[in-house]
């Protein structure tokens, strides 16, 4: 039977990113430093769309554009570049597009950003959210009405969460999870709600809470486990040069996500998702970073490591016979409108 649902239906707020990166050192007051790169792009909640899209996803996203340059580049990029359905989002008079500046820096980055909460909340957007195989959400201490509606007409909820500024990493977060199918924190995340000092102890507790617990390590891999089938995987990560990390998470969740409706073992889904944030991570931005089928392929056939290729040896059945065309990645700067 044809299932013509979304694959995946997303909300959360955009931003319009700047990357840098080649700094050599952080900068100081009163000092100015040139950098060795730059790219740009959309963030945010695109990074998650982006990501999904590039895996063939049918990806549905609600999200809030500015009616300036910023919003018009991003949506023109997600909706013709990306082909992303944007049917539930929508653009607010007057009301400028968050921007976020990165700086890339030895592994990791500082995000520098200006935004204002915008017009329309999840809620408001989503309204009744349309039936969809999976929705890929950022939970938040505040429970948002949508999810409960989603996870009643049958959307299996992937979670993340996002760092919280007060560092009070209240456990009532938590209970929403009775409303996912997924939980991916990262390692630091993980810890910090279960009141736990390991990210295998933090793992024990979120399985109790979750059908799959995953916590993503960073230059560790990942560890997970699937109440569904009793399956238990832990793998490392890949030795690849940092040139931005951000949105690496996102893609993380997207490939996870890609790969579960797949029906793959679960060894299988982790080390596809540690590879796809992997290969993210060297290239500019998060969204125009992610890899997609056309990435991973490249990276397949141009393999010669003998433990990779044991290790990724499912890859020669999972990769699809036409991986598509080359994907775009983040420009310097927007390109002149063509009219």
């Amino acid at each position: 039977m044809d299932d013509d649902r979304p694959d995946v239906v997303l909300t959360g707020l955009l931003f319009y990113d700047l990357v840098l990166t080649g700094l050599g050192k952080p900068p100081t007051p009163g000092e100015e430093i040139w950098t060795g790169g730059m790219g740009c792009g959309p963030g945010g909640i695109a990074n998650l769309a982006v990501a999904a899209a590039r895996f063939g996803l049918r990806t549905s996203l609600a999200t809030v554009f500015g009616d300036d340059l910023y919003g018009e580049y991003c949506r023109d990029v997600l909706r013709d570049q990306e082909g992303i359905d944007l049917s539930l989002s929508r653009t607010a008079d007057g009301w400028p597009t968050p921007v976020t500046v990165s700086l890339a820096h030895d592994g990791d980055r500082a995000l520098i950003t200006h935004g204002q909460e915008p017009p329309y909340s999840q809620d408001a957007l989503m309204g009744d959210p349309p039936e969809a195989r999976t929705a890929l959400v950022h939970i938040e201490a505040e429970p948002r009405e949508w999810l409960a509606k989603a996870a009643a007409n049958g959307t299996r909820i992937y979670a993340d969460v996002g760092w919280d500024p007060t560092q009070q990493w209240s456990a009532d977060l938590l209970d929403q999870l009775s409303l996912c199918h997924a939980f991916l924190p990262n390692e630091t995340e993980a810890m910090a709600y279960t009141r736990t000092d390991s990210a295998v102890t933090a793992l024990g507790t979120l399985s109790e809470l979750v059908p799959v617990a995953v916590v993503t390590r960073g230059g560790d891999g990942a560890v997970a486990v699937d109440q569904t089938t009793g399956e238990y995987a832990e793998v490392p990560a890949l030795d690849i040069d940092v040139l931005d990390a951000t949105g690496a998470g996102d893609v993380f969740g997207a490939s996870f996500v890609a790969a579960s409706l797949g029906g793959w073992p679960l060894e299988e889904r982790l080390r596809f998702a540690v590879l796809a944030a992997g290969l993210s991570v060297g290239r500019h931005s998060g969204a125009l970073a992610a890899p997609g089928w056309y990435g991973v392929d490249r990276w397949w056939r141009s393999l010669t490591d003998p433990g990779l290729k044991r290790a990724y040896g499912f890859l020669a059945d999972r990769l699809p016979d036409d991986p598509g065309p080359p994907v775009a990645y983040a420009p310097v700067t927007p390109p002149a409108r063509q009219h």
